[in-house]
């Protein structure tokens, strides 16, 4: 209820203001500032229809049917491969051009069977998930008395007690950026100093007992343990008991394997530019996910709000004088195989990639853009984003994000990226939880509308972005 109040007040406001931009910041010029007002019947005709016409709702519809269809996408597997020629057949059948896949080859781990079991000081199932790239057990798994630690610090401090042990890091959520650290790099550490296994608390700050899974990263020359996540509450439980000084021991069994690098595919389409062609505005998702949910948040709703913005443009009957190119990366939860292969094979077109766009941390309501590029390019997109003032989603924040995009800013491509209120991300993120039912269907519309306009003015005036 609340989203469709704000949706009609700023259509209300829209209707008023006849979409013009308010022209306020100092570093696009006034030529500049006229260029972009003039692209404002076609932008309104673009917010219309993806907040009121034959497109309101429509992201949500695909990606449900979508999710329904296909669940999880896990890299190297037949799912993602069968979900990549839906959308290849679907974007075709949507009428976008040029639209075909670029082979990149990712890593194929399989999960197999896994449990992690509390024997001592009782009995009980711990709910675990294995990290993608970890190493299995044997069949009998590995029995062990665990040590808990906090922090790394800790754990070289206590060196002496690790030898055989399972390491449980408890380490309490401070943000994603430090606490993925212990995800990433725990089963090293703990080999390292003579540990069997890594049990890491969950990457999230809230939790149902609910295991967060991703991807670990085995350093050279150290030996690979067995890795997994438990939830929040078994961590702390698990401390508990270590401060009263009760031992604790612990069964984990993995089947968990590594089958080396297999073919799949980016997906890409476009809308052909009318006069600069060989001029490129990108956006993206990533279409792959982790083997768990169905991959609606991280990152469907990325991958097809790049999708929604192209198709919108295309069936309003707009050809901006640019290429608009969506690209579906494969490979990004394990590092961005797909999109360093799309990079290797595309840089040569660096001079001529106006801006690359990458949506991939939520689709919640959204509060503006991320850039990354220099002041004059800035001003520029700061005037774009007055077209979505009506909705309070104009901010324009330093700093895009991506795995996906970040190749290009070595070449000095700007960069974009969508800022949304996602403070429940993380509650969601590489777990089961990552379902349909975390999604919106008036926040994807807004997102859409913001990534459809953004990405056609960008497209659509005569100078590329200043580097």
């Amino acid at each position: 209820m609340r989203m469709a109040v704000i949706l009609r007040a700023a259509v209300l406001v829209l209707l008023g203001s006849l979409l013009v931009p308010s022209g306020g910041h100092g570093a696009a010029t006034v030529e500049v500032r006229n260029e972009i007002k003039s692209m404002g019947a076609n932008v309104k005709s673009i917010i219309d229809y993806l907040t009121s016409g034959k497109g309101k709702h429509q992201v949500y519809d695909r990606l449900a049917k979508f999710t329904d269809t296909f669940g999880n996408r896990l890299a190297g597997t037949a799912n993602l491969e069968n979900a990549i020629d839906y959308m290849l057949d679907t974007m075709k059948t949507d009428g976008l051009d040029n639209v075909h896949g670029e082979r990149a080859q990712v890593p194929l781990w399989v999960r197999g069977k896994e449990s992690a079991t509390l024997l001592e000081p009782r009995n009980q199932n711990l709910a675990m998930m294995g990290l993608g790239t970890s190493v299995g057990t044997s069949a009998e798994g590995i029995t062990a008395e665990v040590l808990v630690v906090r922090s790394f610090d800790e754990l070289h401090n206590r060196s002496k007690e690790a030898r055989g042990k399972i390491i449980v890091y408890n380490q309490v959520w401070v943000s994603y950026g430090i606490s993925v650290a212990y995800r990433s790099h725990g089963a090293s550490e703990a080999a390292k100093v003579g540990a069997v296994a890594a049990l890491i608390r969950s990457v999230t700050p809230f939790s149902i007992n609910s295991p967060h899974t991703g991807v670990q990263d085995y350093e050279d020359g150290v030996e690979k343990v067995p890795a997994a996540c438990i939830t929040v509450e078994d961590a702390e439980m698990l401390d508990r008991m270590a401060t009263r000084g009760t031992k604790i021991v612990v069964n984990v069994k993995m089947e968990a394997k590594n089958h080396g690098l297999v073919w799949s595919r980016n997906t890409v389409a476009e809308i052909k530019g009318s006069t600069y062609p060989d001029q490129v505005v990108l956006v993206s998702g990533h279409l792959d996910s982790w083997d768990v949910g169905q991959g609606a948040m991280d990152d469907g709703g990325g991958a097809f709000i790049s999708w929604q913005a192209l198709s919108a443009i295309h069936h309003l009957g707009l050809r901006p004088k640019r290429t608009l190119r969506a690209v579906l990366w494969t490979g990004e939860e394990y590092g961005g195989y797909g999109s360093q292969k799309y990079y290797e094979d595309h840089q040569n077109e660096s001079n001529n990639m106006n801006i690359v766009m990458e949506s991939d941390i939520g689709t919640f309501q959204p509060v503006g853009f991320r850039f990354t590029g220099s002041s004059k390019a800035k001003g520029i997109v700061s005037e774009i984003m007055q077209y979505m003032q009506p909705f309070n989603a104009s901010k324009v924040i330093d700093g895009a994000d991506g795995t996906d995009i970040e190749w290009w800013f070595n070449k000095h491509v700007p960069g974009g990226s969508l800022e949304n209120q996602n403070e429940k991300y993380f509650y969601y993120h590489h777990s089961n939880g990552d379902t349909m039912t975390v999604q919106d269907p008036t926040e994807m519309d807004l997102c859409a509308t913001l990534w459809a306009v953004v990405a056609y003015c960008l497209a659509e005036m005569d100078e590329m972005l200043p580097r």
